[in-house]
């Protein structure tokens, strides 16, 4: 197990930088999710650190050690792929072992750290079959064996459950989270379902054209994103940001919004006329009398709750009921967000207002 730090690290392709400079520090044992828009540059900084792709500038040390210009062999690391990459001619048991046989490793070696890797994921069934008498999630099992059997000093999966589907999506992600907390063996995992980094990460990083956004506790990005970008791209459904002008009311600021006042936080800042972003979540507007006028839209119920998709303040807004109502599409309703839970953001810079 070892530490990662990268820091000032940069990656252009001819004049063109896609990596600006970005710094992350990742403590021993931590299970850390790069996550962000496609195109936002997750897995080249992923490949980055396994030695796939080479570097423009700053350093990636594992462990203490500077691995710039290591290859990928000598970093010491694991990488399970969105593909599972399997031999289709090999059985379970050699493909697993395959990397092992490589480095000419003792029979009985390679044996022992199949069979303890095979029982820690459940594949010991299934040693003697070959990729293609296996479902997905079994595949993708094999592919992780692959990585567990060789310890390595940091595990670093890409997007490795966009392949399956949504129930086992949901099933894979746990195993993993549950095979992180046994190993306590540094991981780094890229995706763009946010809903996996929330769930599975100690720490996440958000990503957006190369820059990192935020990073930090999945719930600290959640309650305090740092910017108009983290607010909406953290959390599912996602927050409502609504523009607008703060405005003063019986000596109170309040966000004019298309002609709906939004009672605004208190807090130091909002001076009459400044251009803000209101932002609540969808699971923080309450249905009041004393609140502004929405029409719905859209009528969502997912059985545990309803999601409404409302048109309000010039634009499309959702809330999430926890109760059941009888509420239609072209129904007017009344909304009140719960204002202690709203955040606010400058809207010409894009940061929070604290």
């Amino acid at each position: 197990m070892a530490d990662v730090r990268i820091e000032k690290l940069y990656k252009a392709y001819g004049s063109v930088e896609v990596i600006h400079g970005v710094d992350v520090d990742i403590p021993d044992g931590r299970f850390v999710v790069l996550v962000g828009p496609s195109g936002c540059g997750k897995s080249t900084l992923l490949r980055m650190l396994a030695g796939l792709e080479g570097i423009s500038g700053g350093t990636i040390s594992i462990g203490g050690r500077v691995v710039n210009n290591l290859p990928p062999a000598e970093r010491n690391i694991a990488m399970v792929f969105q593909n599972y990459a399997l031999y289709p001619h090999k059985t379970v048991a050699a493909n697993m072992g395959f990397a092992l046989k490589m480095q000419r490793m003792p029979k009985a070696e390679i044996d022992q750290r199949v069979a303890t890797a095979a029982d820690i994921l459940g594949l010991k069934p299934y040693l003697n079959r070959y990729p293609r008498e296996l479902s997905g999630g079994q595949r993708q099992r094999v592919a992780m064996g692959r990585a567990i059997v060789r310890e390595p000093q940091v595990f670093l999966f890409d997007e490795p459950l966009s392949n399956l589907d949504a129930k086992l999506r949901v099933q894979m992600r746990t195993e993993i989270r549950e095979l992180h907390q046994r190993l306590s063996t540094t991981t780094v995992y890229v995706t763009h379902d946010q809903i996996e980094a929330m769930t599975m990460a100690d720490q996440i990083v958000v990503m957006r054209d190369g820059h990192i956004s935020q990073q930090g506790a999945p719930l600290d990005l959640y309650d305090r994103p740092a910017n108009i970008f983290v607010a909406g791209f953290i959390g599912s459904p996602s927050m409502n940001l609504i523009e607008g002008e703060i405005r003063r009311q019986d000596g109170k600021p309040v966000v004019m919004a298309e002609g709906v006042a939004l009672d605004a936080p208190a807090m130091e800042g909002l001076d009459e006329g400044r251009k803000v972003t209101f932002g609540i979540r969808p699971e923080h507007l309450l249905i009041d009398e004393t609140g502004f006028e929405a029409k719905v839209a859209v009528v969502e119920p997912t059985g545990s709750e309803t999601h409404l998709v409302l048109r309000a303040a010039g634009r499309e807004i959702i809330a999430v009921l926890r109760e059941r109502r009888s509420i239609a599409p072209g129904d007017t309703i009344r909304l009140r967000p719960q204002t202690e839970m709203a955040h606010m953001f400058d809207t010409g810079t894009g940061l929070r207002i604290e």
